[in-house]
């Protein structure tokens, strides 16, 4: 019976929290319309989420968003750096092919995102057969330590909650 009023409950929570932060402001009618938005969405796009991933380490979540977060902030410093500091002549920009563990398409998009979302690369291209992902990078002196590190921080992680 839950599960038919809420089929993706995770979604649930996080579209009545966004809500509540896009409201910017916590109140009876606020919350609940975020849940009535939190019940009404899932149910709608359900049919379109026919074989919804499974999480096999929802915990392992929270250690991935805190480790996107502190890179988000550490890239930010080191590209502004760059960009004010470093001479054009001085840097090594450079397209990086990371090949994939990760099976699930989630997984595959959740890295390619995160990647994007960090700044200084960005993912370019996943290919045709899903086993590599091309990334661009602003200064990548070292492309093989590019790649070993979003294999070891990101992929590592996504492979624990997805696979």
């Amino acid at each position: 019976m839950i599960a038919r009023i809420l089929p993706h409950p995770l979604l649930t929570l996080t579209l009545v929290v966004v809500w509540q932060m896009l409201v910017n402001y916590v109140s009876l009618g606020t919350l609940v319309f975020g849940l009535i938005l939190g019940i009404v969405i899932p149910l709608i796009t359900a049919p379109y989420w026919p074989d919804r991933p499974r999480l096999k380490n929802p915990v392992m979540i929270v250690e991935f968003i805190l480790v996107v977060l502190y890179d988000i902030v550490v890239a930010n410093i080191v590209v502004a750096k760059t960009i004010l500091f470093t001479r054009n002549t001085a840097m090594h920009p450079a397209w990086v092919s990371i090949p994939l563990d990760l099976r699930t398409p989630e997984a595959i998009t959740v890295l390619a995102g995160t990647i994007t979302m960090t700044p200084g690369t960005v993912s370019s291209d996943v290919a045709a057969d899903g086993r590599s992902l091309l990334v661009h990078c602003l200064d990548a002196p070292d492309p093989d330590a590019v790649r070993d590190e979003i294999k070891q921080r990101y992929e590592r992680r996504l492979k624990e909650i997805f696979e």
